[in-house]
């Protein structure tokens, strides 16, 4: 395959393109971040970025919530019960985030280090549902194949399969929108899987942890601080290493 214009000077049409716009998450009247994402599901996507990151202990401490559109972008703005309005505060985290960064605007190396929940013993997982469970994510990816730049995060409910899934240019913001979708089905993480597109970050688990999701499965490796954290807060960890082959890497307990 060429890449070269042909001799006429006739230039071939633009593949879809994966859309990606700054969105502003506000809370009461500050910037708690700014996301490049895509533009859509910004509410599951508020929700869950403001559960995942520990600024709301549970959905009921988010008052309301409006989807703004600018000239230049989106923006997600929160009115916070007092309580979580103090955790804002405490954090003092204003970032700007590109999709490919995991820890921006952290402000100290201590606050890397997160303090998670106990994980609950959650139910067990059949071997080969745990196996399959990133080509079955692949089905629920629609704008991933019509652009090929997009990542996917899915819920997989045992002996159901994937059951809700959500898709962003950044694999965070994917995870954050199911974490919000979870929250807004009336779904419990507790009783599945989070299945995810990339590899296995430090936040990607701190995010699937915070959330209360007892395992989390991607077609990619982990790194060494993800597994880490993984093995310290009990959290079944399937990924696959050099050969290509899924390994559960911690928490073999739950998996049959």
């Amino acid at each position: 395959m060429s890449l070269h214009q042909t001799l006429t000077g006739t230039r071939p049409a633009l593949p879809p393109l994966i859309e990606e716009a700054p969105v502003a998450l506000t809370c009461d009247g500050s910037t708690l971040a700014v996301m490049m994402a895509t533009p859509d599901d910004l509410s599951d996507f508020a929700l869950g970025f403001t559960l995942t990151e520990g600024i709301l202990q549970s959905p009921d401490e988010l008052r309301e919530l409006e989807i703004v559109h600018h000239a230049d972008g989106m923006e997600a703005r929160m009115w916070l019960a007092p309580e979580a309005s103090h955790r804002v505060m405490s954090r003092q985290r204003a970032m700007v985030g590109p999709v490919g960064c995991g820890l921006c605007g952290i402000d100290s190396l201590a606050k890397v280090a997160r303090d998670l929940p106990a994980l609950p013993a959650g139910p067990r997982f059949d071997v080969d549902e745990l196996a399959e469970a990133p080509d079955q994510l692949r089905n629920h990816q629609p704008r991933h194949d019509r652009t090929r730049a997009c990542h996917g995060a899915g819920f997989l409910v045992p002996g159901r399969g994937i059951a809700l899934a959500r898709e962003d240019v950044g694999r965070h913001n994917a995870l954050d929108k199911l974490a919000g979708a979870l929250c807004r089905a009336g779904l419990d993480p507790a009783q599945g899987a989070v299945v995810i597109s990339s590899r296995v970050s430090a936040e990607m688990v701190q995010k699937t942890v915070a959330i209360g999701a007892t395992a989390l499965v991607a077609p990619s490796a982990a790194t060494d601080y993800a597994l880490r954290i993984a093995q310290s807060v009990g959290l079944t960890l399937v990924a696959r290493g050099s050969t290509r082959e899924p390994s559960c890497l911690v928490g073999s307990a739950r998996v049959d």
